[in-house]
């Protein structure tokens, strides 16, 4: 199980102390993701019913469960959009692309990501509170994100960091099982639920495959970039279905 605790310790704030952090454990903490999103997920969706229950207005709702979800995530998944935007919008070769995205600031292709994203998904919630069950799916998926980029085939942006740690290690079979799983269950929920699912596997693979031309693979940012990707994609059709 030190995947799986090292899983919940790396993309949560969570108490859950991991007790091996060697390679091993990273791929596995990768192959279980999705199930930390879901866990995620279901915080976000009892803040959000909560703060519906209380009487919140929903767009106020949906911006205060959005900061939870940052919060709880410790900020990474956003600051690995915003750094993979600015890498993909800067000119230069892949050695420019990935140099901006190690600087850490935030340019103006950055900015506007997170103000978009992030005003997507809280408009979006705001259209689904009545049924906060979504956000567990769209948070599953959107871990599932990290399974599907970290695919055998796909390599390493660089020799060094979490990408290169990662990249590669999941097999096709543990892919397709977790898409197919997260499927089945979105196509239990409706039609607009499966669709989003197909959606935001769509969105990915169309991600890995510029950053593959861009950078020349995956890094630890592109993880982030994914996953806030596939998250917002499942929320925005099913709010747009609602």
């Amino acid at each position: 199980m030190d995947g799986l605790r090292l899983a919940v310790s790396w993309l949560s704030v969570l108490p859950v102390p991991a007790r091996r952090v060697v390679d091993s454990t990273c791929r596995q903490a990768i192959s279980f993701a999705p199930l930390v999103g879901a866990l995620i997920g279901g915080i976000g969706a009892l803040v959000l019913w909560g703060l519906t229950a209380l009487g919140a207005p929903p767009l106020l709702a949906g911006l205060l469960v959005v900061a939870v979800l940052v919060l709880v995530t410790r900020g990474m998944h956003v600051d690995g959009l915003a750094d993979t935007v600015d890498g993909l919008g800067c000119y230069g070769p892949p050695e420019r692309a990935l140099a901006v995205m190690r600087d850490g600031g935030a340019g103006p292709f950055a900015v506007v990501a997170l103000v978009l994203v992030l005003g997507v998904q809280a408009a979006s919630l705001a259209a689904l509170t009545h049924d906060p069950l979504v956000l567990v799916l769209a948070c599953a998926v959107g871990r599932a994100g990290f399974v599907l980029c970290c695919r055998e085939g796909v390599p390493a942006a660089r020799a060094e960091g979490m990408g290169a740690l990662v990249a590669g290690s999941q097999p096709t079979w543990l892919v397709a099982a977790w898409w197919l799983a997260l499927f089945a269950v979105s196509f239990a929920a409706g039609w607009p639920a499966a669709l989003s699912v197909l959606l935001a596997a769509a969105a990915l693979l169309a991600l890995t495959r510029h950053v593959r031309r861009r950078f020349g693979g995956i890094t630890g940012d592109v993880l982030g970039a994914a996953s806030e990707l596939a998250t917002t994609t499942v929320l925005a059709t099913a709010a747009v279905a609602a």
